[in-house]
């Protein structure tokens, strides 16, 4: 919890302690600390901004202070009889206990410091593609709201960015997981490891560069501990809000396109991947253009499109496939957790590829369907026997769906709910990242041993491996 957090609990504890027990506490105290319980609140409100996961606490605060307020009016004798106070101790606990625990389940997180050599900087922009009509709406041109992370210059004491700018935006996602909508609006709370605008760092010419698209109903900040790790160890990393399959996108104009309905239908949802990976192809013309002069004056002559790759989880590692299907200048692909289109499926790829998932068993245990197991690692095995270039299909034992993303940073209860897998969090966010890292360090860096040290820092990895 946040440090102002802490004490408004503590102090609304110590508010409650003082209310049931008045006849043993000094008087000064009985005087003093409901107040300075409800200060307390009002102070965390106006500094640290509220959160729901709070309102038992600020509650709390209230009572105790009102309690107090109604004690000073009608006099020490109108203290409650004994069965009262029993009762209103029972409560008080219960009520105390819930404003400790839902804060500490549902908490302001903080996001691991990425272990490469550089500081993280971001920036967000807005496209339009003039040549594409929205295969959403008809009725107007393409539009994206495109993050890149990029390699900074440390800068400790630079504010961080926030994980979202607006979390209203993910309320479409909280319906569609059958939650209240306002569930997720802490998040915009968090912070990042990353410093927006930050001047890129010196002394390296230019990065490699990666495309992320992210999963049905997600967001292009889902995958934040990866992209960030990715930009630490030298990447520029774009990630892509895809209007219409993302969860809600936000555009500078005030517009929030939702996530469309039809997107729930596996059928739609496949007649859409080429539409998706279109905006993969906008989005390297893009980068092109920035690199040629960047609005912000940070990334000018910095992206090396050479050494251009793509990536992506669930839908977007469909995406990912199939943009490299049809882009030839993206030079190696990587999906995560997903079953393959039938054009690659056809004709394989041929880039590297790199297919992270888990092995059947962990899909059955989170409650896959024999179809869905079948589909994703039959049509990721007939891609891997099919290809011209190289792939790696890498299954990594105990992880679930949302494993492959921020989810378990998200509350302890992760795991005990079947939102992530048995295996360890912090072993999946390292076997995610690591995985990622050596692939394209091994693809767009040259360094062709990065993937032969996966196999002793990760020995429960299942490999197959193509020719």
């Amino acid at each position: 919890m946040r440090p102002l957090e802490l004490l408004v609990i503590a102090a609304g504890a110590a508010g409650l302690l003082v209310s049931l027990a008045p006849s043993v506490v000094p008087s000064i105290l009985l005087r003093l600390v409901p107040p300075v319980a409800l200060l307390t609140a009002v102070v965390q409100l106006l500094v640290e901004r509220p959160r729901w996961q709070l309102v038992p606490a600020y509650a709390l605060a209230v009572v105790v202070a009102a309690g107090s307020a109604w004690r000073g009016r009608n006099g020490a004798t109108a203290d409650l009889g004994q069965r009262a106070r029993w009762t209103a101790a029972a409560v008080g606990v219960a009520w105390l206990g819930v404003a400790v625990s839902l804060p500490l389940l549902m908490p302001i997180f903080r996001f691991p410091i990425p272990r490469g050599p550089h500081g993280v900087g971001t920036l967000t922009y807005s496209w339009v593609d003039e040549r594409r009509l929205d295969p959403f709406d008809g009725g107007r041109h393409r539009e994206l709201m495109v993050q890149l992370w990029y390699p900074a210059t440390p800068s400790p004491s630079a504010p961080r960015a926030p994980y979202l700018d607006d979390p209203a935006a993910l309320e479409p996602l909280a319906r569609l997981l059958r939650l209240p909508p306002f569930v997720l609006g802490h998040l915009g709370l968090v912070r990042t490891n990353a410093v927006r605008g930050a001047p890129a760092v010196d002394g390296v010419p230019s990065f490699p560069v990666l495309i992320f698209s992210p999963g049905r109903g997600g967001y292009r900040q889902h995958d934040t501990l990866l992209v960030e790790a990715l930009a630490s160890s030298g990447y520029v990393v774009a990630a892509i809000d895809h209007p219409g399959a993302a969860a809600g996108v936000d555009f500078p104009d005030g517009r929030r396109v939702t996530f469309d309905a039809r997107m729930a239908d596996d059928v739609f949802v496949d007649g859409m991947v080429g539409a998706l990976a279109e905006d993969v192809r906008f989005v390297v013309a893009q980068l092109e253009a920035l690199n040629r002069s960047d609005p912000s004056g940070v990334l000018s002559r910095r992206l090396d499109l050479d050494r251009l790759g793509v990536l992506g989880l669930s839908l977007g590692g469909e995406v990912a496939a199939e943009a490299c299907l049809r882009e030839p200048r993206l030079r190696a692909c990587l999906a995560m957790d997903v079953w393959m289109p039938p054009t690659v499926v056809a004709s394989g790829l041929n880039q590297p590829l790199l297919l992270l998932t888990r092995d059947a068993a962990s899909m059955r245990l989170e409650g896959w369907s024999p179809a869905a197991v079948a589909r994703t690692l039959g049509t990721m095995r007939a891609v891997l026997r099919r290809s011209p270039g190289s792939v790696w299909l890498l299954q990594e034992p105990g992880m679930f769906h949302a494993d492959f993303s921020d989810a378990s940073l998200f509350s302890p209860l992760t795991r005990r709910l079947g939102i992530t897998g048995p295996i360890d969090p912090a072993r999946a966010r390292e076997v995610v990242a690591g995985v990622s890292t050596a692939f394209f360090d091994a693809q767009l860096r040259g360094r062709s041993g990065a993937l032969d040290g996966l196999a002793a820092r990760f020995p429960e990895l299942l490999v197959e491996r193509s020719h």
